[in-house]
C-alpha cells in the first residue's frame, strides 16, 4: 500500500529491547520513514557500533530496513520537527485527548509513544497538536506500548 504522506515515529524512552523490536516490525509494516528514539530507549546497535541482538531477535530485520537516528532530547526534536512542518501526534490517555479513530493526518506526522509504565509526560503533552487515546473497554487501564503502536497507526494511517 502506497502512502503518499510521510508518517515518523518516535520512541521516548522506551525501556523494553522487545517492545523497540516489535515497533520496529510494527513500523516497518504501516510504511513508517523514520525512527526517532529519544532518552533511554535503546538502538538496535551498542555505543560500539555492534548490532544488538536482544533487539534484532524482535525486530526481524526490520531494523535494518527502517531508517531510525537517537536523539537525546525529545523537545529540541519535538521543536525540530514542527519547524520542518510535522504535525506532532501523541498516543496517550489524557483528558485533552480525542479518540484515535478521529484524528485527521497531515502531509507530514510525528506519532510519539512514551515510556511503558509512565507514558508520556504532560510537559510533552503540552507541545503536541494532537493527544489521541485508544478507548479501553476491560478492566485494565493500559496496552502494551507495542500493541498500542501497532492498533494507534494501523487506524490512523487507514491500513
Amino acid at each position: 500500500m502506497q502512502n503518499s504522506k510521510e508518517n515518523i515515529l518516535i520512541m521516548a524512552d522506551i525501556r523494553s529491547t522487545q517492545n523497540v523490536g516489535a515497533m520496529f516490525r510494527t513500523a516497518d509494516a504501516a510504511g513508517i520513514s523514520k525512527i526517532y528514539l529519544t532518552g533511554y530507549t535503546p538502538a538496535p546497535v551498542d555505543r560500539f557500533g555492534k548490532k544488538r541482538q536482544d533487539v534484532a531477535k524482535s525486530a526481524l530485520g526490520a531494523e535494518n530496513f527502517v531508517f531510525w537516528e537517537s536523539k537525546k532530547s525529545l523537545p529540541a526534536l519535538i521543536h525540530r520537527l514542527r519547524r520542518e512542518g510535522f504535525q506532532i501526534i501523541a498516543i496517550e490517555q489524557s483528558k485533552n485527548s480525542i479518540d484515535y479513530k478521529k484524528v485527521k493526518l497531515q502531509t507530514r506526522n510525528a506519532f510519539i509513544m512514551g515510556t511503558e509504565v509512565s507514558g508520556i509526560p504532560k510537559s510533552i503533552l503540552n507541545k503536541c497538536d494532537i493527544i489521541a487515546e485508544i478507548s479501553m473497554l476491560g478492566k485494565k487501564e493500559s496496552l502494551n506500548v507495542s500493541v498500542a503502536t501497532g492498533i494507534a497507526l494501523f487506524r490512523i494511517l487507514n491500513i
